[in-house]
């Protein structure tokens, strides 16, 4: 029995498969509060969802109680939801899923949404991740990414990636995609380690705006403009406050500036895009699950 339950096959015109999971690949929630605006803002209808009893312990992730109407107690369970939007653009459909890193059944989990995505007939598939590195808090996002595909690698201008080491459920999909002859893409943006506030708005907004730019379609995130805004203005109050912290902090500006100077100087071939390539995203990885093991 297939954990993956299907209300509808929609009709969709060249869907892309974008898909974001809470935990590990999350850093500030930047990535699932990304998806959950593009859900929202878009007004994507659901379409299917995953049964989280094969893939969760549920000691680890609990589910949640909610009161009904003062008379009855309902369970909320861990949700793996699947939404589609024809709005985006007229030539293209997107199907947006907002997951959670499973702890059981990675393989299972990774073919089941490969068949979801099948059965869509979906060509390209779009995993939305976010890293704790040492950048400043006040310059732009690094949207950093990946492709096992060598078009699309060209196409973004991506370095290809030498991080060997652990992974998390966004690389085990990536994998899958690559076995199955399906393209796939991730995009990863950096976010300050020394901010542990989720959702992190101004990482969501970057992501938002690397998928509109290579999606070629355009969002109203006025809403999501002013949270980052906002966001920036209480992460300066309260690194003003604290010498030791803004003295680091203009070290990483910086630092961020010198690297961007190197990265416009550069021919084009070789990062000169603004975007960080798959070097600083290795560095910056590596330094992640050096924390993440420390924190393990």
């Amino acid at each position: 029995m297939s954990a993956l339950t299907i209300e509808e096959i929609p009709t969709l015109t060249n869907p892309v498969f974008v898909v974001a999971f809470a935990g590990w690949n999350d850093a500030g929630g930047a990535a699932t509060h990304a998806a959950q605006f593009l859900v929202q803002r878009l007004q994507a209808r659901r379409f299917a969802t995953l049964d989280p009893e094969e893939f969760y312990n549920f000691s680890d992730l609990r589910p949640q109680v909610r009161l009904r109407d003062g008379l009855y107690r309902e369970i909320i369970w861990p949700a793996n939801e699947f939404f589609y939007s024809r709005a985006a653009t007229p030539d293209r459909s997107l199907i947006l899923g907002v997951g959670i890193e499973p702890h059981l059944k990675w393989k299972t989990y990774a073919t089941t949404l490969l068949d979801l995505a099948r059965q869509c007939g979906v060509e390209l598939v779009i995993t939305l991740g976010a890293l704790l590195a040492d950048v400043a808090y006040s310059r732009p996002v690094r949207v950093a990414g990946f492709s096992s595909d060598p078009t699309l690698a060209a196409q973004l201008q991506l370095t290809p990636s030498r991080y060997e080491g652990p992974t998390g459920i966004v690389g085990v999909l990536n994998d899958t995609c690559r076995r199955a002859g399906l393209a796939s893409i991730s995009f990863w943006a950096s976010v300050p380690h020394y901010i542990s506030a989720s959702p992190n708005p101004k990482a969501a907004l970057a992501l938002i705006g690397r998928l509109e730019s290579f999606l070629h379609f355009s969002l109203d995130t006025t809403e999501l403009r002013a949270a980052a805004v906002d966001f920036d203005a209480r992460i300066a109050q309260a690194v003003a406050e604290n010498p030791n912290m803004a003295a680091y902090v203009r070290q990483l500006e910086e630092r961020d500036l010198e690297e961007q100077l190197t990265l416009e100087t550069a021919p084009k071939g070789n990062g000169g895009n603004g975007h960080a390539n798959g070097k600083d995203l290795e560095e910056e990885l590596q330094r992640f699950l050096q924390q993440r093991r420390k924190k393990d």
